[in-house]
């Protein structure tokens, strides 16, 4: 009643804020943590109250469909990835299931005072798995929880974990969002891959809570029986298990479960009927329109400059780092974009090399054609010719003007532009200074 009446500020719940009997006066800020537990439901009832409402989503791993809208630009997206002060990353192994493995991890995490999680995600069986790990560590605290329990009990028995009660907790994933025990720093997960990938990320984040160093065992039955998916799976979780890695690890989701259907009530899956590249660039492209309000020219510049165009190993010779560049400099959308990368990576890695300026200068030439509707600009042994689509805006008056007082230009009907150059090492500068001057 007072939420309805505006008489609330700020409003901290569960899923229960968002029933159709709760209103709010005036909402102007949603803030929705771990967005991995909120389904297709929740999700349209969110977009039902916030139409015009700020919204902040967070989450260490975000569900394919929620990471695609965000790389498609219709969210934007920050990323953290500075751990906090001190903290370690955790060690990850996936062992195939044995009780000395067991039996080793708990004794090591007891010896040193620390408390551990065992992940077993069957509750018909989960009791004779804490009366095994009883029998192995008969000096060990054994503690149960499982969401079949009542409320009451279930409190109880995590209220006693925190206060160090217990040494092993065996619970069900009812342990994989929000508890913060710094005690607790090795986990054990039983049957690993019958686990999502985001959600073995989330129960590893259970530990490594502290300065100490974590642990993290994934049991699984035999190597053999393994599926292919669960198998690279595993080999995700064991390999980013430095800090901050949740956002690698969400995208490496998103390629193994598909990106999800925007319209309908699918998370995940495959969009088969249209190619994925070519949804991206369309969905790219309506959000681009949508937000600058102005249609975009259906025209992709194809360029042959016969240049020199790579990021040489001698000057960056991390590969990934030097993906990343590529990366930024085709996603680059302005001149403003591509005079930053200039100074950034000039910045990073000292004076560029001839091939990554011109990729640069290449990017520029690309943006500005796609701009003014440029189907190629091409090098041959005449000059350089700029060929433009039928439905080009510019100015043919620029056009006449710019032939008549620069000699170096010619127009060859219906549509191309030629422009002779003597120098190489001013090619890109003059094409850039034609392509500015007819717009």
């Amino acid at each position: 009643e007072e939420i309805g009446a505006g008489k609330v500020d700020i409003v901290i719940g569960t899923h229960r804020i968002l029933s159709k009997d709760v209103q709010f006066q005036d909402l102007g800020l949603l803030i929705v943590d771990e967005e991995q537990r909120f389904g297709v439901a929740h999700k349209e009832r969110l977009k039902q109250m916030r139409k015009e409402v700020d919204a902040l989503t967070m989450t260490a791993t975000p569900i394919p469909r929620t990471l695609n809208m965000a790389l498609g630009g219709m969210r934007d997206m920050s990323v953290i990835e500075t751990p906090p002060r001190d903290r370690l990353a955790i060690q990850t192994t996936v062992v195939k299931f044995r009780t000395v493995v067991i039996e080793n991890a708990i004794n090591f995490e007891l010896e040193r005072g620390g408390q551990v999680y065992v992940v077993h995600n069957r509750v018909e069986s989960i009791y004779s798995l804490a009366n095994m790990i009883q029998r192995l560590c008969p000096q060990a605290r054994v503690g149960v929880g499982h969401a079949q329990m009542s409320e009451k009990e279930l409190e109880t028995v995590m209220n006693r974990f925190m206060h160090h009660e217990f040494d092993v907790l065996v619970a069900t994933t009812i342990v994989e969002n929000g508890l913060d025990i710094p005690l607790a720093n090795t986990l054990i997960v039983n049957r690993a891959d019958r686990f999502g990938l985001s959600q073995l990320y989330q129960l590893r984040g259970r530990v490594g809570r502290s300065n100490r160093r974590a642990y993290a065992y994934l049991l699984i039955p035999s190597d053999e029986s393994l599926t292919q998916i669960a198998r690279r799976r595993l080999a995700a979780i064991r390999e980013f298990s430095d800090l901050g890695a949740g956002f690698r690890i969400a995208a490496l989701d998103l390629e193994l479960r598909g990106a999800g259907n925007l319209l309908g009530g699918q998370q995940h899956g495959h969009i088969e009927a249209v190619g994925f590249d070519l949804y991206c660039q369309l969905l790219e492209r309506t959000v681009e329109e949508l937000r600058t309000g102005r249609e975009l020219p259906e025209v992709e510049t194809s360029i042959g400059l016969k240049a020199d165009l790579k990021i040489p190993t001698d000057f960056l010779d991390d590969e990934h780092q030097r993906l990343r560049v590529y990366k930024q400099i085709a996603s680059s959308r302005s001149e403003d974009e591509v005079d930053g990368l200039y100074r950034d990576l000039e910045d990073r890695y000292g004076a560029l090399p001839l091939p990554v300026r011109n990729l640069l200068e290449y990017a520029r030439l690309r943006i500005l054609g796609r701009a003014r509707g440029v189907m190629a600009i091409d090098r041959g042994t005449q000059g350089v010719d700029i060929k433009f689509h039928e439905s080009a805006r510019i100015e043919p008056e620029r056009v006449v003007e710019l032939v008549e007082r620069d000699d170096r230009i010619t127009f060859s009907p219906p549509s191309t532009l030629r422009l002779r150059v003597s120098s190489v090492r001013d090619l890109f500068e003059n094409i850039a200074s034609v392509l500015r001057e007819i717009a």
